[in-house]
């Protein structure tokens, strides 16, 4: 009999924790509901990560009391059906914010210093590319921020210590601690688009892209474009429009509308100054450690107070 299904790897701390508190685990193949049709029968509890969790898998888990979301979004689990079940939803959000700022900060400095370009042209004999590279330092420049959740909060001072001016939008950030902290607030996102040499997303899921053409075009000339977040805030055929006509002077995506993003998506056809990478902004091992420990114990805490 199996208590506790796992969707997608999680790191072995997590599953140790389970294991220790006298939990059957089960760890499935794959995603899809033929990979766990068995052991979701007598789960009571869930853990999964990007690939969500439908309501087709819910229906197949008649025991199941706690979905544990490894990570902080829960847009891809069909939250109304658990709620319906009366089957807690719970996330861990927070504990892979370092890494992901990080890694936003990482896509600026490879933008703004070229360095895929750069690679490129030295394994190609072209040493000379240093003479016109089109590299520029971030010191000076405003770093926008689209949402102030705890990543936004984190690039915030990593940008400040490269000599970035920073400023925030989002509905939920306090005018007086950005005030202490020396960030601008900004009223609008179309002002913030306006006045950012980088804009980096935040913010959750939308029901239409928040950066779309009209966005983009707002945007100063050779700026770049962050996003950490989620893959629907971006129109990507936009997107890629700018990077071509040369309206935007990069872009660094780590998350995709579908996952993984299928052959026809706009972002994997050749487009210059765009850097993708397959949503390892969380992936630090150190962030990993921390999610699944801390998923693993809200899903023992809920099962305990489920009665057992």
């Amino acid at each position: 009999m199996t208590d506790c299904v796992i969707v997608q790897p999680i790191a072995a701390a997590g599953i140790d924790r389970l294991r220790a508190a006298g939990l059957s685990v089960f760890i499935a193949p794959g995603p899809a509901l033929e990979d766990m049709a068995g052991p979701l029968a007598t789960a009571r509890a869930v853990i999964t990560r990007n690939a969500g969790f439908s309501h087709r898998h819910i229906a197949a888990a008649p025991h199941l009391r706690v979905i544990g979301v490894h990570g902080t979004g829960t847009d891809r689990v069909d939250v109304q059906a658990a709620r319906a079940r009366g089957i807690a939803v719970l996330n861990t959000p927070g504990t892979n914010a370092v890494a992901v700022a990080e890694h936003a900060l990482a896509l600026m400095l490879a933008l703004a210093k070229a360095l895929g370009p750069a690679d490129a042209a030295l394994r190609g004999g072209n040493f000379g590319f240093r003479d016109g590279a089109p590299v520029f330092e971030l010191a000076g420049r405003r770093l926008g921020l689209l949402g102030w959740g705890r990543v936004a909060r984190h690039l915030a001072g990593m940008g400040a210590a490269l000599g970035m001016r920073v400023a925030v939008c989002s509905a939920h950030a306090d005018g007086a601690e950005l005030a202490a902290l020396g960030i601008r607030s900004v009223a609008d996102a179309d002002r913030l688009c306006a006045m950012s040499d980088v804009l980096s997303l935040h913010g959750l899921a939308a029901a239409a892209p928040v950066i779309d053409a009209r966005r983009i075009a707002l945007m100063p000339p050779g700026a770049l474009l962050i996003n950490t977040a989620r893959g629907a805030l971006v129109d990507s055929a936009a997107l890629v429009s700018a990077l071509r006509g040369g309206r935007l002077g990069g872009a660094g995506i780590d998350v995709f509308a579908t996952e993984p993003p299928p052959a026809d998506d706009p972002l994997l056809a050749p487009c210059p100054n765009l850097i993708l990478t397959p949503h390892i902004g969380g992936s630090a091992q150190e962030a990993l450690d921390r999610t699944a420990l801390a998923v693993a114990g809200l899903v023992l805490e809920r099962l305990q107070q489920e009665g057992g």
